[in-house]
């Protein structure tokens, strides 16, 4: 009972704390007319919050997504709230290679400039399956369908100019290690541990290649943000897939009483998306509650999670 008096005492002071500091937020953005973005995983959660933050402020978002039926269901809802809203839906399943390729391939066909490139889809400590391509589904999805995506559009992303790539990293990386030895998790699998790595990889990625257009002098930034724990679906699609009723429960119990808004979650992003003085190599997260909540600010993920070796190697294997 103490911890949790504590707990939420931390809560409403950083709360209180926040409304005398300066605080980014929707209103911020600054104008996006005659930009183009990809959000994958634009249906739902912080990805529909990204493009809903995007599309207001005058952005062409392209809401990359594996169920176009639901994209489709989340751009009309959108469409409400933004009628001008320029919208458009593309199929996107990042667990198959093939259509990575093909989603790849239709947008070049369309698009002749890609300002933004958000790869905030992912899957968050589900039972083990395997990709269409045989790879670990997390380590798949969150990692390897995003890093093809950003290499296949990069030839697109260097000729806009003054791009940037976001990739949606998490607090979880704290407990993830990059197991080249077992890097499908064949010989042991944890849900918890194989989600910490994948979201370790979209560190060790984001400052991998951050590190290579710069030593180029390539005009695009590479950031990466993380949402703090946010209210979303996700944490119930693992319980879900296992068919626990009341690990479904407790994750929506958690939330409620926890978690900030999915709206407030998308910030971080949006502001390594948007912000002016946003910087290229840099993690950006929420300010309060060592990372749990809050208006977005430049901060840092684990230094003994981090190594330049590690980082290559990770590039290498990709």
């Amino acid at each position: 009972m103490i911890f949790f008096n504590n707990f939420f005492f931390q809560i409403l002071f950083s709360c209180e704390k926040e409304a005398n500091m300066d605080r980014w937020s929707y209103k911020n953005i600054p104008g996006q007319a005659g930009k183009v973005a990809i959000v994958t995983g634009a249906n739902s959660g912080l990805g529909y919050y990204t493009t809903k933050g995007l599309a207001e402020n005058g952005c062409k978002v392209i809401m990359a997504c594996r169920n176009t039926e639901k994209a489709e269901e989340a751009r009309a809802s959108l469409l409400k709230a933004i009628p001008d809203a320029d919208l458009h839906v593309m199929q996107l399943d990042l667990a198959e290679l093939a259509s990575v390729r093909n989603f790849a391939s239709e947008f070049e066909s369309q698009y002749k400039k890609l300002d933004l490139l958000i790869n905030n889809a992912g899957l968050m400590a589900i039972p083990r399956r395997e990709t269409s391509d045989g790879f670990e589904m997390q380590f798949g999805v969150n990692h390897l369908g995003h890093f093809a995506l950003t290499g296949l559009l990069f030839g697109l992303l260097k000729s806009t100019g003054g791009s940037r790539v976001v990739n949606v990293s998490s607090m979880a990386h704290n407990m993830g290690n990059i197991r080249f030895d077992d890097i499908n998790w064949e010989k042991s699998y944890n849900k918890w541990s194989a989600y910490g790595m994948s979201k370790l990889t979209n560190i060790h990625f984001t400052f991998e290649m951050a590190d290579r257009v710069l030593a180029r002098g390539i005009d695009i930034k590479v950031l990466v943000a993380h949402p703090g724990y946010a209210d979303s679906k996700l944490i119930e699609k693992g319980p879900e897939m296992n068919g626990s009723n009341f690990l479904v429960k407790a994750g929506r119990f958690l939330n409620k009483m926890v978690a900030q808004s999915t709206e407030m979650g998308a910030l971080p992003t949006l502001y390594a998306a948007t912000a002016p003085d946003a910087v290229h190599r840099a993690y950006y997260g929420p300010r309060k509650m060592s990372g749990m909540r809050g208006y977005p600010e430049r901060t840092y993920p684990n230094k003994k999670k981090l190594s330049k070796d590690v980082q290559q190697e990770l590039w290498r294997l990709s």
